[in-house]
C-alpha cells in the first residue's frame, strides 16, 4: 500500500489526499491549524510536533517541579503531618535555625497538599514558637530564607516554602538524617 492509499485509509474516504486538509491541533495553550494538501500538511504537522517536543524537553530541564510522591517518602522519619498539624521527627537540637524553619514550611507545604492543612503558610509568631528562639533571631532567619529566594513571604505577612526552597532540602534531606 503506497501512502497516498493509506492516507485515504485514514481518512475513511477516496480522494481526500487530492483535496484540501485542515488539521487543528491544541495542546494547552499552543494551538496551531494546518491547510493544504494531505503531503503539505503532513509535513507541516511533523515539523511542529518535533519543535514542539523539543521545546517541551527543553522547558522540563530548567523547570523546577516537585514529585509529591519521591518528597514524602524522602521525608518519612523527619516531619510528620497530621490532621491536628505538623511536627519534627528530628530532634531540633541538631539541626539549624535555617533547616528547623524549612522543615516546618515543607511540612507545612506536605501537609496542604495531602489536605491535612487548609494553608502551606504560616505565620511568624507560629514559626518562632517551632524554632525556639526570639523574636528577633526568627526574623532575620526568615529574612535570610527569603533573601535565597528559598522561602516566600505572602502578602498577608505569613511565610511560605517555594518550589526551588523545596528542591535545595529535598537534596539536604540525607544530610539531615545523617544529624539524627
Amino acid at each position: 500500500m503506497d501512502r497516498r492509499e493509506s492516507l485515504d485509509k485514514v481518512a475513511g474516504c477516496k480522494g481526500m489526499s487530492e483535496g484540501t486538509v485542515i488539521v487543528n491541533i491544541k495542546y494547552k495553550d499552543v494551538e496551531q491549524t494546518f491547510s493544504g494538501s494531505a503531503d503539505d500538511v503532513w509535513v507541516s504537522v511533523n515539523r511542529f510536533f518535533s519543535e514542539l517536543v523539543l521545546a517541551f524537553d527543553v522547558a522540563r530541564k530548567v523547570v523546577l517541579t516537585v514529585n509529591l510522591g519521591k518528597l514524602v517518602e524522602d521525608c518519612k522519619g523527619i516531619i510528620g503531618v497530621a490532621s491536628e498539624g505538623t511536627s519534627l521527627l528530628v530532634s531540633r537540637k541538631k539541626l539549624t535555625d535555617n533547616e528547623t524553619l524549612m522543615l516546618h514550611l515543607l511540612a507545612n507545604y506536605i501537609g496542604h497538599k495531602l489536605g491535612f492543612l487548609k494553608e502551606d503558610s504560616t505565620s511568624k509568631e507560629s514559626l518562632k514558637t517551632e524554632l525556639g528562639k526570639t523574636a528577633k533571631i526568627t526574623s532575620t532567619r526568615l529574612g535570610e530564607l527569603v533573601r535565597e529566594g528559598t522561602v516566600h513571604k505572602t502578602e498577608e505577612g505569613e511565610y511560605r516554602i517555594t518550589t526551588k526552597g523545596i528542591k535545595q532540602l529535598q537534596e539536604d534531606l540525607p544530610k539531615i538524617r545523617m544529624k539524627n
